[in-house]
């Protein structure tokens, strides 16, 4: 699916691939988060023959023009989850709004393990 949104200089297709990947790259890059997984079995079985590193464990719905984001993620042992929680669902939100245009309602943030 994608999501569409007029401006000034036309009309802008983004498609949920793209906004998964922008939302998994900056995922990456936040403190604490070790790797992205898939969010159960079917998907895990799945993004193995896939090949993608940053939209793997995102998943992207969106409703006229508000985005929603649920993140799957393994976090670092020792870190704070509720701070590191906290800090990707601000960068997430921040990245994802500058790169579409629009409003990002919720990021989810589930944490699936802690890697040692």
């Amino acid at each position: 699916m994608t999501v569409d949104t007029n401006n000034y200089y036309g009309n802008i297709s983004i498609s949920d691939n793209a906004i998964a990947t922008v939302a998994g790259f900056v995922a990456l890059e936040c403190y604490g988060v070790v790797d992205l997984v898939a969010k159960d079995f079917k998907d895990s079985a799945r993004e193995i023959f896939k090949k993608q590193r940053y939209s793997k464990g995102i998943s992207v719905n969106h409703i006229e023009n508000r985005i929603f984001i649920d993140i799957h993620c393994i976090l670092k042992y020792g870190v704070s989850i509720s701070a590191v929680a906290e800090s990707l669902k601000k960068s997430v939100k921040y990245t994802v709004e500058n790169f579409t245009g629009m409003i990002v309602d919720t990021v989810n943030v589930h944490v699936v393990g802690v890697c040692v």
